[in-house]
């Protein structure tokens, strides 16, 4: 155990765990990671501890989590199998940390170097345009202390404008061959890009949007029943990680 790594205040299942390590809650952004490694165990048995808190609570801006990420957010990877222990944090980044160390065959990733870097280019691209407004858009909707039309107008028109990318990337506009995933040659393969992208957009309800609103992506629509269909994603949003 490092010392600098942990304090009294770090929970004992925290400190004492061996192995990868996720602390975490059912966010989309926790749910991303949460769905890998489930994908990860079914394809090689991988295994890890879990860790779930209360965002909240704020537990997350306390000493013993800051030590883990500076940034205060969930979710965080510790890998214990490293000495000393290496801390993952950021969504994106924990994905490529699995992908790299725990994914030998590249089974949601790609060999590649040019589908590699398309699975870069559309994780990054959610982890930047997406995430953030649609993430505005659930904050000044439901948890701002006051309604302000503009800002809800702006975050919603800008999300509306980011699934209409994925909608022209998805159904093949300007290629003429519509894909089934993000990233990859031809339909594409599901991957990285796709576990990061889903657990927000399949949001869309709960973020306010409409049927009607939405209905004019319908590619993207199908992408969403799509993943949905996967073991390993329902598990991954499931019980097991909602806080009792």
């Amino acid at each position: 155990m490092s010392n600098q790594l942990y304090t009294e205040e770090t929970p004992a299942d925290v400190k004492n765990a061996k192995g990868l390590h996720l602390i975490t809650q059912n966010t989309p952004n926790g749910q991303a990671v949460q769905i890998f490694l489930e994908e990860l165990k079914d394809a090689y048995g991988t295994e890890w501890t879990t860790t779930l808190i209360d965002i909240s609570t704020n537990v997350q801006k306390s000493d013993w989590f800051l030590r883990l990420d500076p940034n205060g957010r969930i979710p965080v990877i510790i890998d214990n199998t490293q000495s000393p222990p290496f801390t993952v944090h950021e969504t994106s980044a924990e994905l490529f940390y699995l992908l790299k160390f725990a994914d030998k065959e590249d089974k949601f990733g790609f060999k590649d170097d040019l589908e590699r870097n398309q699975a870069l280019q559309w994780t990054f691209f959610w982890h930047g345009s997406g995430a953030p407004y649609q993430g505005q858009v659930n904050h000044f909707s439901r948890a701002a202390p006051e309604k302000i039309p503009y800002a809800i107008t702006r975050f919603k028109n800008e999300t509306l404008r980011v699934y209409g990318v994925l909608e022209i990337h998805l159904s093949g506009k300007y290629t003429g061959e519509t894909k089934e995933y993000l990233a990859g040659k031809g339909k594409g393969k599901y991957s990285v890009a796709d576990v990061k992208t889903w657990p927000w957009v399949k949001n869309w309800e709960k973020s306010g949007f409409t049927k009607e609103e939405v209905s004019v992506f319908p590619h993207l629509l199908k992408w969403i029943d799509r993943i949905a269909e996967r073991p390993a994603v329902q598990r991954g949003i499931g019980e097991a990680y909602v806080k009792k």
